[in-house]
């Protein structure tokens, strides 16, 4: 029997477009679509924009890309805000703004990012979850368009994306910042991929390393390539270590000629998207904040050598020994001087800590992946929104950049309260304090370095508290059947040689959401024990999936994706769902 084709509902949303004019699947019929579903904040969603990039060049004439944008915070429904992260993030492509998650709805999106891929004719194709899907794109896309092709009724022509207007400015996108020994400041001109060294003032541009143009190269100064930098580190007076984030490398530069060399690359082994570093004195080590696999890596520059150092590459807030702990896309880190390691955990909107003598991690600020907010008083009641920085005052407390709150927050340990100091900036990432006590704020979505003073007292601002909205999922309490389906992509089969090729892990939030099925097994499916005391909560499903090119030298692929899936517990609601991880 045929499976029954479904016609790709049309392309709403409330927010408009970026990037074109508006758009219907009417209108592209001829052509293949591929609808990304994606955040801003999310920074699997920033891999899989940067994976399209390639399959956009290579299928110009009969591809069109269009992104529907689904915001998880509030700030990313702000239409202004979207606009700048397509900017931030070189999104060339068409963009539906989706607020209230229409279009999302309608294509029964459960994840970011998703892929869905609309053929000539425009009915679904495929739909797909999380980033690495490339390899299968690219034979599906073929097979489109040879399909349509031998009909006549492929069309082929240039891309709807219409370019913006380029605002001229010395920084754009500016993401971390630090000190050089001299009194200048060195910082991570993000979307101009390069780093630029300030003057005293923080303002004036003394020189530039980096060519300017997207990529990766080592070399001089005016020859050198980044992707997207963030974070930054002194190692010593003559030497900064660079999270070259999109190119998921480590980079130094010689302080004195401007040269980039390359240390670590981790293109091959994992999209770790690295996007701060802080020194670990105990251990002699870099302590990077790998955001794309939600993990703590340790470097160490003597030897070169990367290893993982903390978190499971499970996305959560989950706390206990190094090598257990959940992180969600850490994105800020700093050293205190008691030697405590403390974290913006972004996707959580958390506050972390590790103690590295001890070798654990410790929620400090945070709810969970799904709430957050600006709420002062008690760290255990607080809420941040997506912070991106964290840095340790003299006084021993840590101050917050807080980003999509537009706000510098202060945790203090000793009393243990979280309060605001300012608000009003534009997309805070990094801050460090001055030589004369100020306060250096890297105002990102500003583009520019903010000097500010410290107030002496906390400001009284209006709390709010938010939830991801979007739609749960009825399901029916009790026994409850989870399946994960995989199939290999086109001309690959299952990876068996080292032992099982799959992995699933499931957990709850809240934990006793749960009474049974927690936990990592090699099969697909499992039968869940679903408490009927809970009313909601979120299921958390992890899965993994290898599989080889089948030749005779064949290229191996790793799929994952991890779902969070908001579910109501409703007498006589489904007792099974089914994830599709798509190779």
């Amino acid at each position: 029997m045929s499976k029954a084709r479904v016609r790709a509902p049309e392309l709403v949303g409330r927010g408009g477009w970026i990037n074109s004019e508006p758009l219907t699947l009417e209108a592209l019929r001829g052509r293949c679509v591929v609808i990304d579903f994606w955040t801003f904040c999310c920074a699997n969603c920033l891999h899989v924009l940067d994976e399209l990039r390639e399959l956009e060049s290579e299928f110009a004439d009969v591809l069109v890309t269009v992104g529907v944008h689904s915001p998880k915070f509030a700030h990313e429904a702000d239409h202004d805000a979207l606009i700048a992260a397509c900017e931030r993030y070189g999104v060339h492509h068409p963009v539906l703004d989706d607020p209230e998650l229409t279009t999302w709805k309608a294509y029964a999106v459960r994840a970011w990012p998703t892929l869905t891929v609309v053929d000539p004719a425009g009915y679904i194709a495929a739909q797909m979850s999380g980033e690495g899907h490339v390899h299968g794109l690219r034979s599906l896309i073929t097979e489109l368009v040879a399909e349509f092709d031998a009909k006549g009724s492929l069309r082929r022509g240039d891309s709807p994306y219409v370019a913006p207007e380029p605002e001229p400015t010395a920084l754009r996108f500016p993401g971390k910042v630090i000190a050089l020994p001299g009194g200048t400041y060195l910082v991570s001109d993000t979307s101009h991929h390069s780093i630029v060294e300030l003057a005293d003032d923080a303002a004036a541009v003394l020189r530039r390393i980096g060519s300017g143009e997207r990529g990766f190269a080592d070399g001089p100064a005016a020859d050198a390539r980044f992707n997207e930098p963030q974070g930054l580190l002194l190692l010593d007076d003559h030497t900064a270590l660079v999270a070259d984030t999109v190119n998921h490398a480590l980079r130094e530069i010689d302080l004195a000629s401007g040269r980039v060399r390359t240390v670590a690359d981790t293109r091959e082994s994992a999209q770790a998207s690295p996007w701060d570093l802080t020194w670990n004195a105990a251990r002699s080590q870099v302590i990077v904040a790998a955001a794309g696999i939600h993990q703590l890596w340790s470097y160490d520059p003597g030897s070169g050598k990367l290893d993982q150092w903390a978190g499971t590459t499970n996305e959560g807030l989950v706390d206990g020994p190094l090598a257990e702990a959940w992180f969600s896309q850490p994105s800020g880190l700093t050293t205190g001087a008691d030697g405590r390691i403390w974290i913006a955990d972004s996707e959580s909107s958390a506050l972390r800590s590790v103690d590295a003598e001890a070798g654990t991690v410790n929620t400090v600020v945070g709810q969970g992946l799904f709430d957050f907010g600006l709420r002062d008083g008690d760290a255990a009641q607080a809420l941040l929104q997506h912070p991106l920085g964290v840095t340790a005052l003299p006084d021993g407390s840590i101050a917050i950049s807080d980003t999509y709150n537009g706000a510098i927050r202060r945790y203090t340990p000793a009393r243990d309260t979280v309060e605001t100091l300012i608000t009003g900036l534009k997309e805070p990432s990094d801050a460090l304090v001055t030589p004369d006590g100020d306060l250096l704020v890297v105002e990102s979505a500003a583009h520019r370095l903010t000097r500010v003073k410290l107030p002496e007292e906390a400001l009284q601002v209006e709390a709010s508290a938010y939830r991801t909205q979007r739609p749960a999922t009825e399901v029916a309490p009790g026994e409850f059947a989870l399946e994960v389906v995989f199939e290999p992509p086109p001309g690959e089969k299952m990876d068996d040689r080292y032992g099982p090729s799959t992995f699933v892990k499931v957990s709850a939030s809240p934990a006793e959401l749960l009474l049974d099925g927690k936990g990592g097994t090699v099969e697909l499916g499992r039968t869940l024990l679903l408490n009927p005391q809970v009313a909601e909560g979120v299921l958390h499903v992890a899965a993994k999936a290898a599989s080889c090119d089948d030749g005779e030298f064949p290229a191996c692929h790793l799929h994952q994706q991890d779902w969070g899936i908001p579910i109501r517990l409703v007498e006589g609601a489904p007792s099974s769902l089914s994830l599709i991880l798509r190779g």
